[in-house]
């Protein structure tokens, strides 16, 4: 039973992790374009929100979308750079 409740956890994660993927493709947002720096700045002015049509995003989805890019940007250790 613990097993299986693992197992359900994973895939729960990473089919949110998946969704978080896709919502950045389909905002045109590429983790590896920018650095660190650059996507805190993006989350920190509502003009940048607005400029990239985040502001219609729950607060929530904000969130994981900014951990997203964060996690995979430029500069990161594990980046996202389109071409390679």
């Amino acid at each position: 039973m613990f097993k299986f409740f693992l197992l359900f956890a994973f895939l729960l994660t990473s089919l949110n992790a998946s969704e978080i993927s896709q919502l950045a493709t389909k905002l045109s947002l590429y983790p590896g374009t920018k650095a660190i720096v650059q996507w805190e700045r993006v989350f920190s002015s509502q003009r940048r929100l607005k400029k990239y049509d985040l502001h219609t995003l729950s607060v929530s989805d904000k969130k994981k979308l900014k951990e997203y890019l964060i996690e995979h940007a430029a500069d990161s250790e594990q980046p996202i750079v389109p071409g390679l």
